[in-house]
């Protein structure tokens, strides 16, 4: 009766959104759910996880030898078999997602006692054929549900599958999860009006759908959702254990109705479990060891009192402790024991082995890295495009050219300053534009990042080189316009060799400062310190240009060579003079001369000589710069690239 129920519950959501699905579709959709690639019986024992508190916090326990540390988890116990769903439930602050994190493999940290997945540890191919929803959606809100399913179908379904076929299955999983009404609708965020919060949540747990998990985990799929859509959420997750998947998922508070969907529940207060066992026999458990409520009530809200310590008969402050420690104990003495010889009963071989050819699969990466590459160079594209070709961006850089362009109009060929000036112009502005707008870059991306990285989607590198190569035309097309107009505005040197010679260093020095801005923003992750710090080394790269300060002690006269403004600078004179080029001068008396532009103060500073070693310079600190931002990013998400 409940499969009936549920399989009408789930042709009500897809018929709800008004759209019909093709045959076609349906009967993808129904190879892709029927059936995980492999069952798993998830077992964990005794499970402690503790973390290091900094000393300046208030709440610690101090261990003899004087270190602060906290216990999260305290001998955590359970089992869950293919085909069950499991809900665990909890306060705030009671362990929940720190436990389903380190069963899901992603807690960095060392977590002592035993899980396995079919008797064997946690392995690179099983991180392949798990599923894993975080709490918040982290998705692109300029893609629409198709393209988001489609790039994901493209990065994790194997090349055992042909593009058509992943493109098949990513159609399936939009009509298995009802979101045909929605497909051609951007994610959108709190600015960009987009989907709805229960379709973001079915589109995060389609892209694990895609590879047809066996494992699934999920962190308070029903957060912040109506009733309604908590419902559809859960009845798809209890639809997918149905299908010889093993689900589990945390949750706060959800309603009775959801509540007996569940086929087991683990209970847990401030780390320590309090119940483990089926979900219909929960208020049986409580009632025999002295805890009922007066009141018909929902059972998950009557859980939560209890994992608080709040009874009928609480009548002083110290109550609560008292009772978590009486359901402790009653675990301890009812459940545990009996938990640890129903898991020893349990025989993982009587699985199904996976074939050679399936293991091949999941042990090596899905795709290619140049397949990656370009995935992920369109998607990259896609989502960015809104950004590069900004209203306000492009009014910023024509408005600073036009006014440029006015105020150095036609100089003649006697203002040597006025020229000295434009061309230090250039590398600042090109660079102090190039350096802000690469900043932002990776700490956008992080949570997508280590979202991806930690489902093993692609290597960083090709990630790396995608995002890096995508942002190279709107970081290089705005500078080359400023330069085009200002520079034929103003009236330099005519010759077309010195026009693309100028251009050309300009760009260059774009990259050179996109690289560092990469690099501030990957180490720091964080806007704050990485713009502080930006625009303070692209002050003293000013200021040791040798533009504002001739005579520079010779203690502190070696920053130059470790500027860019100052290569910069070199290649942009050089562009444009000779070093027998002349200018008119002031001979003295009044008398007119002719002077060597060579020996002109601002030029003779920076010198005209040594090109050639000013295009090595930038050309070490480019590719410097985007190696130390590569290898910051390697903290986020895999060890394995």
């Amino acid at each position: 009766m409940e499969t009936e129920m549920a399989d009408v519950e789930a042709q009500t959501c897809i018929a709800t959104n008004g759209d019909t699905v093709g045959k076609a579709d349906s009967a993808a959709a129904s190879a892709i759910f029927k059936k995980a690639n492999r069952p798993i019986t998830l077992k964990f024992e005794d499970v402690v996880y503790k973390i290091k508190l900094n000393k300046k916090r208030l709440i610690r326990m101090v261990k003899d030898d004087g270190e602060a540390e906290k216990v999260i988890l305290k001998k955590v116990t359970g089992m869950v078999r293919a085909g069950e769903l499991l809900a665990m439930l909890g306060p705030s602050g009671s362990g929940k997602t720190t436990l389903l994190t380190a069963l899901g493999g992603r807690l960095s940290a060392k977590v002592e006692g035993s899980i396995t997945y079919n008797g064997q540890p946690f392995s690179n191919a099983l991180k392949r054929n798990t599923g894993f929803v975080t709490q918040d959606d982290v998705l692109y809100h300029h893609l629409t549900v198709t393209e988001t399913l489609a790039f994901t179908a493209l990065l994790r379904l194997p090349n055992i599958f042909s593009k058509e076929e992943k493109m098949a299955h990513a159609e399936a999983v939009i009509a298995q999860l009802g979101l045909v009404k929605c497909k051609d609708s951007i994610i959108g965020n709190s600015l960009v009006r987009g989907i709805s919060g229960g379709e973001r949540k079915r589109v995060s747990i389609g892209q694990e759908m895609l590879i047809n998990p066996s494992l699934l985990f999920l962190d308070e799929p029903t957060s912040g959702l109506d009733s309604t859509s908590a419902q559809r959420i859960v009845s798809t997750l209890w639809e997918l254990a149905k299908g010889g998947r093993t689900v589990i998922m945390t949750i706060h508070q959800p309603s009775s109705r959801l509540f007996y969907m569940f086929h087991k529940v683990l209970l847990l207060s401030e780390g320590s479990p309090l119940y483990f066992g089926d979900g219909a026999s929960v208020m049986d458990y409580f009632s025999s060891v002295g805890y009922s409520p007066s009141v018909v009530m929902n059972p998950s809200d009557f859980l939560l009192d209890i994992a608080n310590g709040i009874s009928e008969d609480c009548s002083s402050e110290s109550q609560p402790q008292q009772v978590k420690r009486d359901l402790v104990m009653a675990y301890n003495r009812h459940i545990e024991e009996k938990l640890k010889l129903e898991m020893q009963g349990v025989n993982e071989d009587t699985n199904p082995p996976r074939s050679n050819k399936e293991d091949e699969q999941f042990a090596r990466w899905p795709t290619t890295w140049g397949q990656q590459f370009v995935v992920l160079f369109k998607r990259g594209i896609k989502e960015r495009k809104h950004e590069s070709f900004d209203v306000l961006r492009i009014t910023q850089v024509l408005i600073t050219t036009l006014i440029c362009g006015l105020l150095w109009w036609q100089s003649n060929s006697a203002h040597l300053q006025d020229k000295m000036g434009l061309l230090f112009f250039y590398s600042g502005f090109a660079g102090f534009y190039s350096l802000f707008e690469a900043i932002f870059t990776f700490p956008k991306e992080r949570q997508m990042l280590a979202k991806e990285r930690s489902s093993a989607m692609y290597h960083l590198s090709s990630y790396f080189m995608a995002l890096t190569v995508g942002d190279l035309p709107m970081c290089l097309v705005l500078p080359a316009i400023y330069v085009t107009i200002t520079y034929w505005m103003a009236g330099l040197n005519h010759a077309a060799s010195s026009f693309f010679f100028t251009l050309l260093t300009v760009l260059y020095s774009v990259l050179v400062s996109q690289s560092l801005g990469l690099a501030l923003g990957a180490l720091f992750m964080d806007l704050k310190p990485a713009t502080t710090l930006a625009s303070i080394i692209m002050l003293i790269f000013q200021l040791a240009s040798g533009f504002y300060v001739h005579n520079v002690p010779r203690f502190i006269g070696w920053i130059k060579y470790v500027s860019s403004s100052y290569y910069t600078l070199k290649l942009l004179l050089r562009s444009q003079f000779s070093p027998d080029d002349t200018y008119a001068c002031d001979g003295g008396d009044g008398a007119a001369a002719v002077c060597l532009v060579r020996e002109f103060p601002d030029v003779k500073t920076v010198g005209l000589e040594g090109p050639t070693v000013a295009v090595i310079a930038l050309g070490i600190m480019l590719v410097g710069f985007r190696m130390i931002a590569y290898i910051a990013l390697t903290r986020i998400g895999l060890t394995r690239r």
